[in-house]
């Protein structure tokens, strides 16, 4: 229903995203109303859409998802709208001289005439036109809000896309809406199709096809890690989206990426015989990070350091011995500009890492140790005894950018610090790694630590992996496991599964357990028992502290089924429990969620030692726990696993998802105390060995497996990868050629 009145009370406004509650005159009743508003100021006259609903706390209240501003009518409604702060320089005063100046003209004087404002006393010229733009820039506002509200944009969305396109928003979606995809974060490519279609674009608009494009590669990159495409396969993906024949429209497919490439947005190229397309801006991240490891690379100590007596002074005060492989390792490490060390765990990475820090230290050299995740940066810092801090940090989020240039450190602004040491490398993207090496110091030495066996990172590329298949940085494989402790099996059987043999099953060990089980109903509840009352009573870990980690999304052991019903038995709805929901999942106080994308922009504060600590970025895989929801604004409360406390409004809960379950790609970088894997059948390109192999791993004192033996054994048989299409390894031995030339 409709109801059209006076706004003559604002209770509460979250300018952040335009929740507002207020009191609107509506016939001469009182009405509250809750919804967002793009402005909100008392006098407003208000048309909205939406229905009363019953409130438990605050009774009726009218419920609005959609508005219009109704300009006032009377002089005394056109005089509490101007003085209502709606205009920047009209108060009350000025508001009232100018309704009794030019009466019923005052909304056209100003509009179309601003300059006769200056007619009354106290008004300048300059004054004058600026509460004419100011006038002006509100109106188109609100036009461009309601107009993108009616193709279910919402308002902060609506707020984001003027932002970019100012008074031109409504000309430039009606021609051309699939922009928006090219233009704004977070509109997609169905958005956008379904606007035009509204509007009548056709089918086979060439601004469609070129949409349909962008949404492929985009669709690549992000759910397949690839960084290009074979030009081919690119047509033949965007024409399955766009539902049209390829070899009928090749032509426009054509023009279509011919449009694309003139505008730099992407670049086509062969590679390997075969034409490829990629968006630019992933080409200038693989040819920025071979450059500048190319570089790093060329920098290696003219005069090699011995380092053994410092290795053996080491050994002594630690009561260790290290491997000859090792002990290479260290030697590499100290004098190569950059350099590898990988192993699988127990190989130990940490204790070369400690005795590396140790020698760089005594030569006066600081040293910055960084991890990709909050979960992985702690783990680093307690195993090391020093400071660690994750990339994004290190690098310092800029809210204020966009694109590629997110961050407050990058070549012009560089770190200071003369070795950066990078854990868990195998989880760093393209964009990540392209944004720390510009960062760094033309003399800064780099030691990147991590396990090539584990899966690729979850964002595009693959990075450690193009790196060791390039041969041209110095790197040492460990291969000897060290850490092992006595009826201890995680470590030997995650080995044994990395070589493609079957772990060995007797459940006779400390903290390596095989529960067969045959149905997926079966599996599913065995999984929810073991969290909820076999392992806490058997562990004295609380559930939550017990992390289910799944192959898949989707299914009966799925996150999505396991989360729903972990949730109800672990953190059960009850009164005191504010819950909200997002989708199909409802979130409420008390539940462990985890970050589903970066946020860049998202701000958080954390007490260190007495002292607060504020800063920006929430990011994908972080892990925490809902403090808070306000019942009203439905804001929500998260304090992150290492002590950062965030508020979210309500427009960016949708990234947030329970994580009782999470799926063996999130779980990269992080170690549980107690790790429970369902086992089940599946595409043998998802259930691989590398798969189970990184699910075993993130363990530190116990795994439980549920399933059937037969489908653990076809995971460890299956050493199959997903080939992803990357440039970097080819970008960097053309690089590592030149640089070498250059020292020659």
């Amino acid at each position: 229903m409709k109801i059209e009145g006076t706004l003559e009370d604002i209770i509460f406004r979250n300018e952040e995203n335009g929740y507002t509650v207020g009191i609107l005159d509506f016939k001469g009743t009182m009405v509250t109303i809750v919804g967002k508003l793009i402005s909100a100021n008392e006098g407003e006259n208000l048309s909205l859409e939406g229905e009363f609903v019953k409130n438990k706390k605050y009774g009726y209240q009218f419920s609005f998802t959609s508005y219009e501003t109704i300009m006032p009518k009377t002089l005394a409604g056109i005089e509490k709208y101007l003085s209502s702060g709606l205009i920047r320089g009209v108060g009350p005063v000025t508001a009232h001289n100018i309704v009794s100046y030019f009466k019923y003209n005052t909304f056209d004087i100003i509009e179309m005439a601003p300059e006769r404002l200056s007619e009354i006393k106290g008004i300048s010229k300059d004054k004058a036109m600026e509460i004419g733009l100011k006038f002006k820039e509100l109106k188109s506002l609100q036009n461009t809000v309601m107009f993108l509200q009616g193709y279910n944009i919402s308002t902060n969305m609506a707020l984001k896309i003027f932002e970019i396109y100012s008074d031109k928003t409504v000309e430039i979606v009606k021609n051309n809406p699939y922009r928006l995809v090219e233009d704004i974060d977070g509109i997609g490519f169905l958005t956008a199709d379904k606007i035009a279609k509204s509007i009548g674009i056709p089918s086979e608009s060439e601004f469609r096809v070129r949409a349909g494009l962008i949404h492929s590669l985009n669709n690549s990159t992000e759910k397949s890690g690839n960084t290009y495409l074979p030009k081919k396969m690119l047509i033949s993906q965007a024409a399955e989206v766009l539902e049209l024949n390829e070899d009928d429209y090749i032509e426009l497919f054509e023009s279509a990426i011919e449009s694309l490439v003139n505008d730099k947005t992407c670049m086509v190229m062969w590679h390997k015989e075969t034409e490829i397309i990629l968006l630019t801006k992933y080409y200038r991240y693989e040819s920025g990070i071979a450059q500048k490891i190319a570089l790093l690379n060329g920098a290696i100590n003219k005069q090699q350091l011995d380092v053994s007596k410092d290795i053996k002074f080491f050994e002594e005060r630690n009561h260790l011995s290290f491997h000859e492989e090792q002990k290479n390792a260290i030697q590499n490490s100290i004098n190569s500009g950059i350099s590898i060390i990988t192993g699988g765990p127990g190989t130990g990475k940490t204790t070369i890492v400690k005795c590396i820090i140790e020698i760089l230290k005594q030569n006066g050299q600081e040293i910055m140790l960084l991890a990709p995740t909050g979960r992985a940066s702690k783990r680093l810092s307690d195993a090391t005894g020093e400071d660690a801090k994750t990339i994004h940090r290190a690098l310092d989020v800029n809210p204020f950018a966009s694109g590629g240039s997110r961050f407050v450190h990058n070549e012009n602004n560089p770190l200071k610090t003369n070795c950066v040491i990078i854990d868990e490398v195998s989880m760093v993207d393209v964009m990540l790694m392209f944004s720390l090496l510009k960062a760094l110091p033309r003399d800064c030495k780099l030691i990147l630590v991590g396990d090539k066996d584990q899966l690729p990172s979850v964002g595009a590329g693959n990075v450690l992996g193009d790196l060791l298949d390039s041969k041209v940085i110095s790197t040492t494989m460990l291969t000897k496991i060290f850490r092992q402790a006595d009826n201890s099996l995680i470590i030997s059987n995650a080995h044994l599964i990395n070589q493609g043999v079957m772990p060995v099953i007797d459940n006779s060990s400390s903290d390596f357990f095989f529960e067969e089980k045959f149905d997926l109903g079966e599996i599913k509840n065995s999984v929810v028992d073991l969290v909820t009352r076999r392992l806490p009573n058997f562990t004295n870990l609380e559930s939550n502290q017990i992390q289910v980690l799944a192959p898949m999304k989707a299914g009966v052991c799925g996150i999505d089924n396991l989360n729903r019903t972990l949730q109800e038995i672990i953190n059960p709805p009850a009164p005191s429990k504010f819950e909200i929901s997002v989708g199909l999942n409802t979130l409420r106080v008390g539940d462990k969620v985890m970050q589903t994308a970066n946020n860049y922009n998202l701000v958080w504060k954390r007490q260190i030692n007495f002292l607060e600590e504020e800063g920006e970025g929430v990011f994908n895989g972080d892990i925490g726990y809902i403090e808070m929801i306000d019942y009203q604004t439905n804001e929500t409360v998260v304090m992150f696993d290492d002590g950062r406390r965030c508020i979210y409004p309500r427009t960016e809960i949708g990234d947030l998802s329970l994580a009782y379950a999470i799926t063996i790609h999130k779980s990269q970088g992080s170690e549980f105390d107690v790790v429970v894997i369902p086992v089940i059948a599946g595409a043998s390109i998802i259930l691989t060995r590398n798969l189970i192999y990184t699910a075993v791993t993130r363990a530190k004192k116990m795994v439980v497996l549920v399933g059937e033996k037969k489908n653990l054994k076809r995971m460890v048989s299956n050493a199959y990868t997903v080939k992803r299409f990357t440039l970097l390894k080819d970008l960097l031995i053309e690089s590592v050629e030149k640089v070498s030339k250059l020292f020659d």
